[in-house]
Formats: structure tokens, sequence, C-alpha cells
């Protein structure tokens, strides 16, 4: 038994001497790497790095390794230029750095870099609109393959500077940064430090300022860190100010924000060349919600507001994972203020108690429609799919609106605004408009249906005369324009406008002044107003490049008959209307003579036509020669005017569009109108 086993080792032996040499290389080995002076390859590093990427690079002092399956390389001192065309000398200059390599990845020609940790750094970077940018590390050769950068993780700093460029952005930042000691956690403690920063220069060429506190470790390719980190910051731009706190898992692209901001500034408009968002022209507004980012989606919600004197409610999202970006949600206001509104038509921001007419006619000699030029070619920036809604119109002043709700559509820089709802003097005003930013200058189309709006409280400026007068207003709005301006595309428009109205009731007083019966407006003038029955009226016309030209303009009531022919010019806003009153009820003391409205929509001239009227005060001068009684004949009134034919006023108010005519004669005219309105769309 033993003389076999001796053999056994004999002829095993030669493995076992192997094994045990293979054993002692090894550590031998690693020994030989744990106290290898690596600083002797410090040199040729240098070299080698700075003939790879074309740039000076230089380890100023030392150079340790620790192996492992993550090779950390320690440098003290540390330089790497920037290429010649950037203008800071250095991408980063530092006191020391710690770069984490993974080595398996190596083998594959993949230089991942987990982690970088710089002592005091000085960063330059700078971004090109041909794509250059500072820290692209390879050379770019155009006779050399293009080589995959690193893949970084987090960059871990502790306190120093940065400078970031980059013209095709409009962007010169400087930023101090430093570890906030005071809350740093223990001496070996991983957790991350809070990181306070100042920085200064301008972004899409607009001056800025910041400071705030964040996390010194900075998460660079595109993921996140760890655990999410506080973060506050504290931002002047023009006169947009911005606060928010909450925490950031990265910090290039926010990702992983979750924070609560308050916004401030004069105008939604300026935050666009800021962080490119396309927002209305409005007054100063102050804003309030939580911000959040996941992946390329921005979302905002449990905004709470105000618009100048509106307040303003609801949530909003951006996407910029497609082609264009897009802006959803909604957005409702208990009570929006109409002088808030002024600037996204066109108008100046308006101050409180004055007059919105009034303000355009002290500065533009009575001009009203408004003529600042709408920034169409922002629509291009991005499209949106947004629903808005007010449950309560405040300062009107003399317009009678009362809600207002619709959704607004963005595409390709067409917008369309739907489902427009408005509350009008009791009634209804909806329909749809659409502005086609593609075109110069912009297309612009209306469709607007009127129905159930309330005669009295139209013309509120009449005051008691509107207290008597009752009806129901209904009507069409069709235009098509183009221009630069609000002002400019309706005085380009075409189309037609009509508004009907069927049975009511009027004020007498406003009929008797339209008939210079001097005996009845005497009367209630010194008594009180009444009303009378209106048998129908009718208002239409047809719109060429801006003239307004009267179809139909009629109002038939039991006691005055009022036929009128004209135009209206939208470009000039100037008006030419003449109105003549048939009175039904004799009377004296009439001088019945048409009544010409001339002057523009700002400034309305009335007056009388003279000849007509000097022809009867010439009559009652002669006989009141002869006797002053005799001089009340030449005023007396005997009453020719008839009956207006309501069914065919109504068809022809109408008649450019047969279907709305037959509705609202049916609604307005009882059966007679309704099948007259028929019959002619027959």
């Amino acid at each position: 038994m033993a003389s076999r086993a001796t053999t056994y080792l004999a002829r095993r032996s030669p493995w076992f001497k192997l094994l045990a040499a293979g054993l002692l290389l090894v550590a031998a080995l690693a020994l030989l790497l744990a106290l290898f002076p690596w600083d002797w390859l410090r040199g040729p590093l240098n070299r080698y790095v700075s003939e790879r990427t074309g740039r000076h690079f230089e380890i100023t002092r030392r150079l340790d390794v620790d192996l492992g399956r993550t090779t950390r390389v320690i440098a003290d001192g540390i330089v790497f230029a920037n290429p010649e065309w950037a203008r800071d000398p250095y991408l980063v200059k530092a006191e020391g750095a710690e770069v984490h390599v993974r080595l398996w990845p190596l083998l594959r020609g993949r230089i991942e870099l987990p982690r970088i940790e710089l002592r005091r750094p000085e960063l330059g970077l700078q971004m090109e609109p041909d794509g250059r940018r500072t820290w692209a590390l390879d050379r770019q050769d155009k006779n050399e393959p293009r080589r995959e950068p690193p893949h970084v993780g987090v960059l871990v700093v502790d306190e120093g500077s940065l400078h970031f460029l980059a013209s095709g952005r409009g962007a010169d930042i400087r930023a101090d940064f430093a570890i906030d000691t005071r809350a740093a956690p223990r001496a070996g403690g991983s957790a991350v430090l809070p990181l306070t920063f100042k920085a200064q220069g301008t972004w899409q060429k607009a001056p800025f300022a910041a400071q705030g506190q964040t996390g010194n470790v900075l998460s660079l390719g595109g993921g996140q860190a760890q655990q999410p980190f506080p973060a506050q910051i504290v931002l002047t731009a023009g006169g947009t100010s911005l606060r928010a706190e909450g925490t950031v898992a990265g910090l290039p692209r926010l990702e992983g924000a979750d924070v609560d901001f308050n916004l401030q500034g004069r105008n939604l408009a300026e935050l666009y060349p800021l962080v490119g968002v396309v927002l209305p022209e409005t007054p100063r507004y102050a804003v309030r919600g939580r911000l959040q980012k996941q992946a390329q989606v921005w979302s905002v919600s449990r905004v709470q507001g105000r618009l100048g004197q509106s307040d303003i409610a609801g949530h909003l999202s951006y996407d910029r994972s497609g082609a264009v970006p897009l802006l959803t949600g909604q957005l409702q206001s208990q009570a929006l203020d109409l002088d808030d509104l002024a600037p996204l038509v066109g108008l100046p921001e308006q101050r409180k108690g004055r007059p919105v007419q009034a303000a355009r006619r002290g500065e533009q000699g009575g001009r009203v429609l408004p003529d600042t030029p709408l920034d169409v070619e922002r629509l291009k920036a991005m499209n949106a799919d947004v629903r808005f809604s007010a449950a309560r119109m405040v300062n009107v002043r003399q317009l009678p609106l009362d809600r207002m709700s619709g959704r607004v559509r963005l595409e390709g820089g067409l917008l369309r605004l739907d489902d427009l709802d408005l509350g009008v003097a009791g009634g209804r005003l909806a329909g749809q408009l659409r502005i086609d930013g593609r075109n110069r200058p912009a297309d612009v189309a209306m469709d607007l249906d009127a129905r159930g709006l309330e005669l009295g409280r139209l013309v509120p400026g009449l005051r008691n005369m509107n207290r008597a007068s009752v009806g129901r207003i209904h009507g069409d709005i069709e235009l098509q324009g183009r221009g630069r301006t609000v002002a400019e595309m309706l005085g380009s428009s075409s189309g037609n406008v009509a508004l009907l109205m069927g049975q009511g009731r009027i004020s007498n007083l406003l009929l008797e002044f339209a008939g210079l019966d001097g005996a009845e407006v005497a009367k209630f003038l010194l008594g009180k107003d009444q009303s009378v029955p209106l048998r129908c009226a009718a208002t239409a016309f047809d719109v060429k490049q801006g003239l307004m030209t009267a179809r139909a303009l009629v109002l038939d009531t039991a006691d005055t008959v009022i036929w009128g022919s004209g135009t209206i010019n939208l470009a000039t806003e100037a008006l030419d209307l003449t109105f003549k009153p048939r009175p039904k009820d004799p009377s004296i003391l009439t001088l019945r003579s048409p009544l010409h409205l001339t002057g523009t929509l700002g400034n309305p001239q009335g007056s009388l036509d003279m000849g007509s009227l000097a022809g009867r005060a010439g009559l009652a001068l002669a006989l009141g020669a002869i006797n002053p009684l005799l001089a009340l004949a030449a005023t007396i009134e005997t009453g020719p005017g008839e009956n207006a034919d309501c069914s065919a006023v109504l068809r022809e108010a109408s008649s450019s569009n047969a279907a709305s005519g037959r509705a609202a004669a049916a609604t307005m005219g009882g059966p007679a109108a309704a099948g007259a309105a028929a019959s002619t769309s027959r």
C-alpha cells in the first residue's frame, strides 16, 4: 500500500509543482502591482492622451492607481486644454482628480467612467452652432473613423468655477460653487453634500442672475443619481423672477425634478426665449405650482395664481420627446378681468379706471381696432392642445360679456380656437377662429354664431332706454382676411355679417329721438320713458376687402319704421350710414329728416339731412310770419310710414346663409317668416 501511494505522488508531482508555481506568480504579480510606482507612467500617459486628443493633457504632480473591476485613477494636479477655437484655455484645471474606470468594457473599446471627482476645478465648456463641443474628446480627424465618446456617470465637485458658452443659444454663463460645510455629513459618510452656487450671465442673450443650493454629485450620463438630492434656486432674468425648492436626481437635464415653484414677471410671453415655451401676451403675473419631469415630459400641476387682476388655476404638460414640443392641459378662472386679455389681442395693457376705447381714442385719434403686430412666427415653435374657461368676466365696461370657454389647438403654425363659447348679453356667441401662421401675412378666418342676445344688454350706454328694450337677437359672422394685426386682418376681410331680431319691445324714446319728434321727446323727457312693440329688426352686411355694405338695415315697430343703408370701412374705420325714419302715428313738432352717421368707429358723428330739414324749417317760418300757430302746421306728421315686410326683411338678411336664416326666422318671426326663408332656400 505504501509503495503504491509513493508511486502515485511521484507520478502526479509535476502538476503540483506547476500549480504552486502559478500561484506564486500571481501572488508576485499582485504584490508588484500593489507596490508598482505608478507615477513612473505619468509622463507616458500625458503624452499618450495629448496625442490621442490633440490637446495638451498633464498630470502635474503625482499619479496613483487602485486596481479592481472598477479601477481608480488618482491624479494630483491636472490640466486638460480646450481646442484651439475655444475661448477658455482649459476644459479642466483642478487641484486633484479621481477617475473610476470599468476594465471589462475596455476590452470592447468602450470607455466607461462611472465617476469623476474633481477638487477645486475650473471648467471651461463651450458649444458652437455647428455642433462642436469642447468636451468631445476625439480629434474629429476626417481621415479617421469617428470614435464613440466616453460614457461618464456622475461628476463630483467640492468648490470651483464654471464658464459655459453657447453662441447659438445666446448663452454666456459664469458660476462659482462650494460645499456648504455647515450641513456636511460626518467623515466617512457617502451622502450627497450640499453645494451652494452663484451664477450670472446671459441666456438667449437675456441677462440673468441665480443663486441657490444643490448636490455636489452631478449626473452627466443621462441617468440619475442613486438618491434624489435637495435643490433650491432663486433666479431673476429681466422682469422675471423664480423661486423653486424640491429634489432633483440629475442636474444637466434636471432628470427626476420634483419642485415647488413661485414664478412672477411682467409678461408670460417673455418666458419664450428662456424656456422655449410659446405663451400669450399677458399683464403682470404671479403663479405657483408643482413642477415635475419624467424623461422628456415636463408637467406643472396645482397651478394657482393671478394674471393681472384675474385668477388662474389648472395643469399643463410640456412634452419634448417629439420633433416639435407639445403643450397640453387645462386652465380655468373663476373671475377673468377683460383688461387682462388686452395684450393677447394686440391692445396695450389697460390702466384701471380708464375705458378701453377711450384709451385707444386718446392714443390713436379715434381708431379702436388693435394694431399691435401679433408674433405669429412663434406659432411654429411648438404644438398645443389646451382647454380654457372663465366662469365669470369682470371689468367688461361697455361689453356685455358674461363668461367664456374654448379650446386652443396649435399645429405646425396653424392656430385654431375651437369650441369657442362666449356668454354675451344673456345669450351665447359660439364658433371657431383660425389663424394660419404658415403664411405671410397670416391668414385668419372666423365663423361665429350668435343666439339669444338680449337687446337691452347689448347697448348698455342707453341706460334708461335699454330698461324698456326687450328682445332676443340672433346672427352669424363669417369673415376671412389676412394681416399682421387684428386691424389689418379685419381691414382686409371678406364675408358677411347678419344680426336678426323678431318680436320684442324697444324704447319709444330712442325712436322719437331718431324721428326728431319734439312733442313725444318732450313728453318722455318730462315723464317716464315707455316702450313699444317691436315687429322685427335686421342688420346684414356684405363684406369685401374690409368694406361692409348694408344689404338689409331696418327696424320696424308699432310707431316707426327706420330704414338704413350705407357702409362701414374696417380698413379706415370710417362710418357712412344713413337712417330714414318713417313714423306711423300723427304728431306735431316733427321735423322728419334722414339721419347721417359718419366719423369713425371710435368717434361717430351724427347729423341731419340739412336740405330736407331746411325745407320744413322754411315753411314753418313763412307760416309763422302770418300766424305763429300756423308754424306748427309744417311740423305735423300724418304718419305715412307703413309696416315693413318682416318675412322679406328676415329672408333678405339671411340670404347668405339659408340654413341659419330658416332657423333664425322660425325662432323670431313665427311660421310666416320661417316659410318665407324656406321658400328662398328652395
